[in-house]
């Protein structure tokens, strides 16, 4: 996880943030796969692979700020 800890926060949430909202016009992908799945018509493989693409950065952002704030708080705490 040394290349998550090394990779810059501002990097992956820029990068989220356009793979979410890609295409632009007339509707981002990721919200329209969103609401196929709520609607239960996300069903064709193409769909599902477009839904984990555009999707992909949004965990990893996740996982590396909550990484972050753990590393945090064991650095304090080791004081």
């Amino acid at each position: 996880m040394q290349w998550l800890d090394n990779t810059p926060w501002w990097l992956l949430a820029g990068a989220a943030l356009i793979l979410g909202l890609a295409p632009f016009a007339p509707e981002p992908h990721l919200w329209q796969k969103l609401k196929m799945l709520s609607a239960g018509t996300l069903t064709r493989p193409i769909d599902i692979f477009d839904l984990a693409l555009h999707s992909f950065m949004l965990p990893l952002l996740v996982f590396k700020l909550a990484r972050m704030t753990r590393l945090k708080k064991k650095k304090h705490s080791s004081h």
